[in-house]
């Protein structure tokens, strides 16, 4: 076994190995790219065509998530490690938690305080010629984005509605070759890298009830997925009091 190896092979998360994938690369041609030319394509299909949403857990499969059709910062990050190990892409996950404020606006006010204070969450990192890259501007699609930045015009930090930046009107969410952050400002905790999203919950999972676990399924996300098309369509629900803490984790930007 090569040490390219682990970072390239499939799980039961990373499915990649599933027809429905092997479908879509190949309808999209991006194995036909250079490899330092297929990162862009894949990172945009899962910004922008995999809508910003809350499937019914983290840990659900990539082809579940393509399925669903979108999906929030775990999931789309589950999507996004199989397709670009899908067209030989080496990449890896780096594990977090952010503060619950940064939901705040999505989350319906009346459930907002019994939501966890620390959320779980996760970037990609994918290796690039010149080393590796943080890729976790995928997140919200452009028009969810854009809806935001239409409403707080003139704030340049926010931390709310899905979206942890100091630079909301520019957030460096385009892949241009180099790191790629919209929620980097909510980040609480670092756990560090790990191979896949299946190492990462054997540790790391969002603590709920049964009862929590049963209400979030089955109402909450839905609820919260309404707003989302609401926000999305241009009706921002205003919050009074929005908290902006900033957590900004520095050190987690290098490499490791």
């Amino acid at each position: 076994m090569t040490i390219a190896e682990p970072l390239l092979a499939p799980t039961p998360i990373l499915n990649f190995d599933h027809p429905s994938i092997a479908r879509l690369v190949k309808a999209r041609a991006w194995n036909t790219l250079s490899t330092h030319d297929r990162i862009g394509p894949v990172y945009d299909f899962v910004r922008n065509e995999i809508a910003f949403g809350y499937n019914r857990s983290d840990d659900i499969s990539a082809t579940d998530v393509l399925a669903d059709g979108f999906g929030q910062c775990n999931t789309k990050g589950t999507l996004l490690m199989a397709l670009l190990r899908a067209v030989g892409v080496r990449c890896r996950l780096h594990g977090f938690t952010i503060h619950k404020a940064l939901q705040r606006g999505v989350v319906p006010e009346l459930v907002y305080p019994l939501a966890p204070e620390k959320i779980i969450h996760s970037w990609v990192e994918v290796e690039t010629e010149t080393g590796w890259v943080n890729l976790e501007g995928f997140i919200l699609d452009a028009a969810f984005l854009s809806s935001i930045q239409s409403t707080f015009s003139g704030t340049p930090s926010l931390c709310g509605y899905g979206a942890g930046t100091d630079s909301l009107q520019a957030p460096p969410v385009e892949w241009t070759g180099g790191d790629t952050y919209i929620q980097e400002t909510g980040i609480v905790q670092d756990f560090g890298t790990f191979n896949a999203p299946d190492d990462f919950y054997v540790n790391h999972r969002q603590s709920f009830s049964l009862v929590k676990d049963l209400l979030y399924r089955h109402i909450i996300r839905h609820w919260m997925n309404a707003r989302v098309r609401r926000i999305r369509s241009g009706s921002v629900p205003q919050i009074p009091g929005l908290a902006l803490p900033n957590h900004k984790h520095e050190e987690s930007r290098h490499a490791s």
